[in-house]
């Protein structure tokens, strides 16, 4: 990885007729506390913006699928990935599926830790979604990065890395979630939907990465100034990360 600078799109790059035709879809989204963290910020951005037209409705009921929304609600344990995985396809089973034009869900920070088995939770994934867009091909399914944490170096950090010590727990659960990130970009990049949440998070208003280094390699963090307990979204950094999902979702629905 390298520290490019990245410029995003902003919600007036999007046309009145993209934003017109997302208010007439039907979209569903599995999530646990930083999703929750995510519709606060669609939802301050509905308000500042009256262009965007969204029902917003916590629900996993395939009865309200029968009219334009966004749909949301809670899906699967925290710290408990495979959960998520089975909580999102169990959903859809229960008669979201085809229903909605759009689905998908997101891990959270505290789901892809250093004692993880990417491998093991990546083939999981895939598998899943391999089946849903087979069973249920009138619905477009997005694939979400996991999103990340602050990486605070401390005075002991710094004694374990001149030390050559390999483990450094200030590090190592978001060396993980980078890992699993460049799986799912590597797998879906350029091929289907990828809503890229780290990318968002670790990216600064002036279009610089938040990085740190580790045995030589760079990862991605969390910008410290998006989150008040280095891990959940602030007003800032919601908005931030809403906005980047809104400009998909739009683009999506042409």
């Amino acid at each position: 990885m390298s520290e490019k600078e990245f410029v995003f799109k902003t919600l007036h790059d999007v046309s009145q007729s993209a934003w017109d035709n997302l208010s007439e879809k039907k979209i569903f989204f599995g999530h646990r506390s930083v999703g929750n963290n995510i519709i606060a910020g669609i939802m301050d951005l509905v308000q500042q913006h009256p262009k965007i037209k969204l029902r917003i409705v916590e629900t996993n009921d395939p009865a309200d699928f029968n009219a334009p929304l966004f749909g949301h609600a809670k899906n699967g344990e925290n710290q408990d990935p495979s959960s998520k995985i089975a909580g999102f396809a169990s959903a859809l089973n229960k008669g979201i599926g085809n229903k909605a034009d759009i689905a998908f869900f997101k891990f959270c920070f505290v789901d892809i830790i250093d004692k993880t088995d990417i491998q093991k939770v990546f083939g999981d994934y895939v598998n899943t979604m391999s089946y849903l867009k087979n069973k249920y091909p009138k619905t477009i399914f997005i694939h979400v990065t996991v999103p990340l944490s602050v990486t605070r170096t401390t005075i002991k950090t710094w004694i374990k890395k001149i030390m050559g010590k390999k483990k450094i727990w200030e590090y190592d659960h978001n060396v993980r979630k980078n890992q699993f990130n460049d799986l799912l970009r590597d797998e879906y990049g350029d091929k289907e939907p990828i809503f890229d949440l780290a990318r968002a998070e670790s990216t600064f208003p002036d279009g610089r990465r938040s990085t740190f280094t580790k045995e030589g390699n760079s990862y991605y963090s969390l910008v410290p100034d998006y989150t008040r307990d280095g891990g959940h979204l602030n007003e800032l950094g919601r908005k931030k990360v809403a906005e980047q999902l809104l400009i998909l979702l739009a683009n999506l629905s042409g």
